[in-house]
C-alpha cells in the first residue's frame, strides 16, 4: 500500500508566519525524506509556503532530486491579470499537480464571494487543473462553484476546518462539519483529511477526531477522502499520523485504506508517481 501525504510544507529560510508550525528556520525536503522513511510515508505533496521566497524553487528541486516522492500544489497570484494565461500550461511543469489557495480572511474571502476569482475556476476547469482550498467560511460558496463547474476537481483542505489558524480543539473546532458534509453531493468535491491530530486536545489516537473522520468517510467515501498531515503542525510523529488511520479505524476495509492512504489522491490530482 502506497502511503502518500496530501500536504506538507518545506522551506529553507525564515520562520513560519503561522505560529502553529514548528518555529524553525528550515524544514527541507531532505529533512522531510528522513522523517518520511522513519514513519513509513512513501511520498508527499509539497505546498510551498509564502514565508520563504525560495520555497517554490526548493519544491521543484525536490521533485528532481527524489523521483516519485514529491509533487507540488502551487499558486498563481489571484490579483495579477497575467495569471490567467499561466493556467492552461500549469500542469506542464514537472511535478505540478494543481493550484491551492487560502480563503480564511478578507479581502480574499470577500473577493471570492463577489466573483472576482470566477475566472480562476473557469480557466482551471478548462485546463484540467485541480484546485485545493482552505475555506471554512466559504464551504457553501465552493458548493456553488462545483455546481457551476462540474469538470473542476475541488479539494477542501484540513477536514474543512481552519487548520493551524485556530486554537479551538475537538468539538469546538469541528462546528463546520454539517456544512462540509453537505458538499458530498457534488461528485467533483473531495476532502483532505489532513491535520486531524492538530485539532485535538486528546492523546493518540485522538478518539473524538476519529468520530468526525468516520462522518466524513460515510459522506464522501474512500475515493474522495485523502490522508495527510501538514506534518510541521502535528503534535505527534508521522508514524502515529499513519497509524491513526491504518490501525484505529475498524470501519475501513483493506481496499478503503489503500485508497485513502494514497491511491485516491493520486487519481484525483492526476499524479502518476512512476511516470
Amino acid at each position: 500500500m502506497a502511503v502518500v501525504d496530501a500536504q506538507i510544507h518545506t522551506w529553507g529560510t525564515g520562520l513560519p508566519s503561522n505560529m502553529s508550525h514548528w518555529q524553525v528556520t528550515h524544514f527541507t525536503p531532505e529533512e522531510a525524506i528522513a522523517l518520511m522513511d522513519m514513519g513509513g510515508v512513501d511520498a508527499a505533496v509539497i505546498h510551498p509556503p509564502g514565508w520563504d521566497s525560495g520555497a517554490n524553487e526548493m519544491a521543484f528541486k525536490a521533485v528532481e532530486d527524489f523521483p516519485g516522492r514529491f509533487a507540488i500544489m502551487g499558486a498563481v497570484p489571484l490579483d495579477d491579470p497575467a495569471s490567467r494565461a499561466k493556467i492552461a500550461a500549469w500542469r506542464q511543469q514537472k511535478g505540478m499537480l494543481g493550484l491551492r489557495y487560502t480563503f480564511l480572511h478578507d479581502p480574499a474571502r470577500q473577493k471570492a464571494r463577489d466573483g472576482d476569482y470566477d475566472w480562476v475556476w473557469a480557466e482551471a476547469e478548462k485546463a484540467g487543473v485541480p484546485i485545493a482550498v482552505l475555506a471554512t467560511d466559504l464551504l457553501g460558496y465552493f458548493g456553488e462553484v462545483a455546481q457551476r463547474h462540474p469538470g473542476l476537481r475541488i479539494t477542501i483542505d484540513h477536514l474543512g476546518g481552519r487548520g493551524g489558524l485556530t486554537t479551538l480543539k475537538d468539538d469546538a473546532a469541528m462546528t463546520h462539519i454539517p456544512e462540509l458534509l453537505k458538499l458530498a453531493k457534488f461528485p467533483n468535491i473531495a476532502v483532505k483529511a489532513t491535520g486531524a491530530p492538530g485539532y485535538s486536545a486528546e492523546a493518540y489516537p485522538f478518539p473524538k477526531m476519529l468520530g468526525y473522520l468516520k462522518q466524513i468517510f460515510d459522506a464522501f467515501g474512500p475515493e474522495r477522502m485523502f490522508w495527510g498531515t501538514d506534518i510541521s503542525k502535528m503534535p505527534c510523529s508521522w508514524k502515529m499520523c499513519v497509524e491513526m488511520f491504518t490501525e484505529n479505524m475498524p470501519w475501513l476495509s483493506a481496499s478503503d485504506k489503500k485508497l485513502i492512504m494514497g491511491d485516491a489522491l493520486c487519481a484525483w490530482w492526476g499524479w502518476n508517481r512512476m511516470g
